[in-house]
């Protein structure tokens, strides 16, 4: 397996809110911001999705996905960011890697809510970091 980069891993394991894009049966777009939680071990990002949400339609097995992770405080001359792409797995892929446990560790109060818990292999990272220099880019594919 191809070892996604220390400050692309370090930069995920910082942050913590996501937007995942969907496409439904229509090739219509939708995106949702949520919580979410990498899990370096399986390069996949696990997030939450309620139950009864529109979008829990379109989270289904194999689906691809894309999004974004930036930090919670943007600093326009030294912006960070993730730009992924990535395919779901399934529920019973994601029960046999206990994925569960690793989103509840991170997030106790997410049990009180009812939902789904997917997971996203991560086929594509880019990493942009204008600390590094403007337009700086670290790209990571599996």
């Amino acid at each position: 397996m191809n070892t996604i980069p220390d400050k692309i891993k370090n930069f995920l394991q910082e942050n913590k809110i996501a937007t995942v894009c969907f496409v439904d049966d229509n090739n219509e777009p939708y995106c949702i911001n949520c919580f979410y939680v990498f899990d370096e071990e399986n390069n996949m990002l696990l997030f939450k999705s309620s139950a009864g949400s529109t979008h829990q339609g379109f989270v289904k097995p194999s689906a691809c996905i894309s999004g974004t992770i930036l930090p919670e405080t943007v600093d326009v001359l030294n912006i960070k960011g993730i730009q992924f792409i990535g395919n779901l797995i399934d529920a019973k892929e994601a029960e046999n890697l206990k994925l569960s446990s690793k989103y509840i560790k991170k997030y106790p109060l997410s049990v009180a809510i009812f939902g789904y818990i997917w997971a996203a292999k991560l086929d594509f990272l880019k990493f942009t970091d204008n600390t590094l220099g403007f337009g700086n880019k670290t790209i990571w594919k599996t």
